[in-house]
């Protein structure tokens, strides 16, 4: 029997985990994170991570595993949901992922074999010596424009992982981050995606607010403690809402230019996600505003109600 899987996606700021929350508490459901940074701890600010309080007694999943310095990638992601997705439904729950990152999610929801990525030596080769002649920042520079959402995870002086998203980029004629992915529904698994869109301008208006609220919460101390715990190389200071409060605290900008940068960042990136999700995803849509969240809510849980139904049915 398939298990059905609810995802819950769209971009930063429009109210992802407060809709996951409340369908779990009606549907019996827990919710596993599709954050690619809320598993890594003391980064809880800067990634938005839910907490205990907005929780409402939900057990949440995938937050807090790792060390800032651990290694961890989409395929780990998927292998470790598939898992728990299993777990849960032998308990009895209906796994509920929320997050924005749109591989992770895609990775768990449908076939990708990471595993068969293609292979040409003779364009790694020439890759490396581009790379002893040209310098990383080109190299780099060019991944940005071909492959953003790669670009955005790999640091310049990472040389092995930004050879290896030019050479698939060069080798298949996509970028890494959808090389491999088939739209096809992972066999054991049923899925039943959930995306919350919202007018730009205000979304925008709540990205803004929320960067606020992250400064007043205290982001720069914890951008601090991760300094001085020897993290500041570790791929995940690279993730929007530290890396540009770096150059504030070593004292190379001013904090009004680092906030405005982390807002800018955080908008760009939102328009990224709206268009991952439209693109590379089957999604159901629902718009969404302050006023009218309650409203949208029971509109979304009567459909999952009937995806659920549905699925119970083609089980008998």
């Amino acid at each position: 029997m398939k298990k059905p899987v609810i995802a819950v996606i769209g971009p930063t700021a429009v109210g992802k985990t407060s809709l996951s929350i409340k369908l779990a508490q009606q549907f019996n459901g827990e919710v596993i994170s599709g954050d690619s940074m809320q598993v890594y701890k003391g980064m809880d600010i800067g990634t938005a991570k839910v907490t205990p309080a907005e929780m409402a007694g939900i057990p949440h999943h995938m937050i807090d595993i790792l060390d800032p310095c651990d290694p961890f990638t989409a395929a780990d992601f998927q292998v470790m949901t598939k898992d728990l997705i299993g777990d849960l439904h032998d308990n009895g729950k209906l796994p509920i992922i929320a997050g924005g990152s749109g591989l992770y999610i895609q990775s768990v929801l449908y076939d990708y074999d990471f595993s068969n990525e293609v292979r040409d030596p003779a364009v790694t080769e020439r890759l490396k010596k581009e790379l002893e002649e040209k310098g990383a920042g080109e190299l780099h520079a060019r991944l940005c424009k071909v492959d953003p959402f790669q670009a955005e995870k790999i640091h310049p002086n990472n040389h092995r992982r930004l050879i290896r998203a030019l050479e698939v980029f060069e080798t298949t004629g996509k970028p890494m981050s959808e090389s491999g992915m088939k739209q096809i529904a992972n066999g054991d698994t049923t899925p039943y995606v959930i995306g919350l869109e919202m007018d730009r301008t205000l979304l925008y208006d709540r990205i803004n607010k929320r960067v606020d609220k992250m400064m007043d919460e205290g982001l720069i101390d914890e951008v601090e403690r991760l300094l001085k715990s020897g993290h500041e190389f570790c791929r995940p200071m690279r993730g929007i809402g530290y890396k540009e409060l770096v150059p504030y605290i070593r004292g190379e900008i001013t904090l009004p230019e680092a906030v405005e940068q982390l807002k800018q960042n955080s908008r760009r990136f939102a328009k990224r996600q709206y268009t991952w999700f439209r693109n590379k995803m089957d999604v159901n849509w629902f718009e969404i505003t302050p006023q009218t969240a309650d409203e949208t809510f029971k509109q979304i849980s009567h459909t999952v109600a009937g995806f659920l139904k549905d699925a119970e049915n083609s089980s008998i």
